[in-house]
């Protein structure tokens, strides 16, 4: 079995790699999940996962003519596989992103779930693959009605390929906002329910600062916590693995939104 995620959003700073990693290890409790830096022009996974010594990453597999096999970028990581990108911008301009198809279908041929950390906007074809590729999205959001709108940008692009909606995560919630209502609001427009509602929470900082993903630095912190009531939300489809490869494989992608 296997479903693909891609942990998306409108614009940047929402918290996306933090949430990609805190729902991979709270899903490793059950699945085998293996999370990938798919932000190829601003990845920071590396960070976030205590990688930025790793010799190979998925810039590695997507140049043209590497001979690196897909396993070299693979890292076993708090439970789960990790797939780091790196942050060279040379490296970034020599990547051919159709061949993210190929690395997507051998790492889904391998796993229960796949988490896709997404670009934050739309404008190029390396930041669309990731959500034409996925089964689903998981829209990471603050509780604001601009981050809303894009969210819904997101939400009607991935639907015109056919791509659902796995749910809504609300992200660094300060006390003082009525999220409640907002989350009212969003089950109307968006394909899916409220995962979670994560508050600002200083672990998630700290984590960052430590190298570590938030539910390995911090497991008992109210954002931790917020996190694996999103997991044990989101509903895992299964959908059979060689025949999800080879629809990444064939994915018609365009070259721009």
């Amino acid at each position: 079995m296997v479903e693909a995620f891609a942990v998306a959003s409108g614009k940047g700073g929402t918290g996306k790699t933090t949430s990609t990693l805190s729902l991979g290890m709270a899903l490793s409790e059950e699945y085998d999940v293996t999370v990938v830096d798919a932000d190829t022009g601003m990845a920071n996974m590396l960070f976030h996962a205590g990688l930025t010594d790793v010799e190979t990453t998925l810039h590695d597999l997507l140049i043209e003519d590497a001979d690196a096999p897909v396993e070299d970028a693979v890292y076993e990581r708090f439970g789960m596989r990790v797939v780091p990108c790196g942050t060279s911008l040379s490296a970034f301009e020599r990547a051919d992103p159709d061949r993210l198809q190929d690395v997507v279908a051998t790492l889904a041929a391998e796993t229960d779930v796949l988490l896709l950390d997404s670009p934050a906007a739309l404008g190029s074809k390396n930041a669309i693959l990731p959500i034409v590729l996925a089964d689903r999205i998981v829209v990471v959001l603050q509780p604001t009605i601009p981050s809303l709108s894009d969210g819904l940008k997101v939400q009607e692009y991935a639907r015109s390929y056919g791509t659902g909606t796995a749910g809504v995560l609300f992200n660094k919630v300060h006390d003082d906002e009525n999220v409640a209502a907002i989350a009212d609001k969003s089950e109307r427009y968006f394909g899916g329910p409220t995962l979670a509602t994560v508050p600002n929470d200083d672990a998630a900082r700290a984590a960052r600062q430590a190298g570590k993903p938030l539910l390995a630095h911090a497991p008992d912190s109210p954002a931790a916590q917020a996190y694996k009531n999103a997991a044990s939300t989101l509903d895992v489809r299964s959908g059979d693995s060689a025949g999800v490869a080879e629809r990444f494989r064939s994915a018609v992608i365009p070259d721009s939104p």
